[in-house]
């Protein structure tokens, strides 16, 4: 479990294949200091397990289905990443809980810069906007930020925006990113519960049907 805060910018070293999937060494000073193998690292939002590791790096696999929902796709050496070690039971939930199981991908629209902060735009797909909220909670490239503004529900090419302060744009990947950038995704978790919880509402009374006032079947 992660809050979105992120520790260091770090890099990616070395891609080997690894079966379907890859295998990703990553410069790491910080976030190897305290950790030892099989910790869970979030890498630009994506939760991995420290499988090797040295004084400034670590080695962690990559499974063909987080490959196919990231922006860890194709990733390549030299790549700068975001970074964030797994939040101890009794520290500070400076953002919000974040669990590095990415959604989805989107995609940077336009980058608004103004005199305390940026404004991001985020194209981000249709099966995601109904998750996303104004002033809810979004996880982009593992930065836990608040939602800005979205777009309308009737719109065909959801996005949204988010601020970023100058403390983000300087400690985080987010900070270099323009149009056309991809980014990892990673909705609230309550509303995926949600989300779940009313696919599988049907009429009231109906067996396994779910009463919504009471909470009960």
């Amino acid at each position: 479990m992660f809050t979105g805060i992120v520790e260091e910018i770090g890099a990616v070293t070395a891609v080997e294949p690894s079966g379907d999937g890859v295998r990703l060494t990553l410069r790491a000073p910080l976030s190897v200091s305290d950790a030892g193998h099989g910790d869970s690292i979030s890498v630009s939002g994506v939760c991995l397990t420290v499988v090797d590791q040295g004084d400034d790096w670590f080695t962690a696999d990559v499974m063909k289905q987080t490959l196919d929902v990231s922006t860890l796709a194709g990733v390549s050496p030299g790549r700068a990443v975001n970074l964030e070690r797994a939040t101890a039971a009794h520290g500070r939930l400076g953002g919000h809980i974040v669990q590095g199981h990415i959604d989805g991908t989107g995609v940077v629209r336009e980058v608004r810069p103004g005199a305390q902060w940026s404004v991001v735009r985020v194209g981000i797909p249709a099966h995601l906007a109904p998750l996303v909220v104004d002033k809810g909670s979004i996880a982009i490239d593992g930065v836990s930020l608040t939602v800005s503004a979205v777009s309308e529900a009737a719109n065909p090419e959801p996005w949204l925006e988010v601020s970023l302060i100058p403390e983000t744009l300087a400690a985080t990947t987010l900070g270099t990113a323009e149009a056309g950038t991809p980014v990892n995704l990673e909705t609230d978790i309550l509303a995926r519960h949600v989300q779940r919880m009313l696919a599988f509402r049907t009429d009231a009374g109906a067996p396994g049907s779910i009463d919504t006032e009471r909470g009960s079947a």
